[in-house]
């Protein structure tokens, strides 16, 4: 799987605001922002992402997938002033 499949499979099943991925086709590291994750704890926000890639992650076509995850609030604060 490459980083445009992925980002697509997420993106299909989650409003991203920004998503980024590295990996080697089989462990992924995202970064993701969505105004879903507002008042959700980190594993309900991985739990999110996880429903997107359904079989995918059963079938071991994405292995392993690290991510940390943001609101949009969230994201502005963590990025510099554009």
């Amino acid at each position: 799987m490459t980083a445009e499949e992925l980002q697509s499979i997420i993106e299909a099943g989650l409003a991203c605001d920004h998503i980024t991925l590295e990996g080697d086709g089989r462990h992924w590291y995202a970064t993701i922002v969505s105004p879903q994750f507002e008042g959700k704890r980190a594993i309900q926000r991985h739990q999110l992402v996880y429903a997107t890639l359904g079989a995918k992650m059963h079938t071991d076509e994405v292995h392993a997938l690290s991510m940390k995850t943001y609101t949009p609030a969230e994201w502005a604060n963590q990025t510099p002033s554009r």
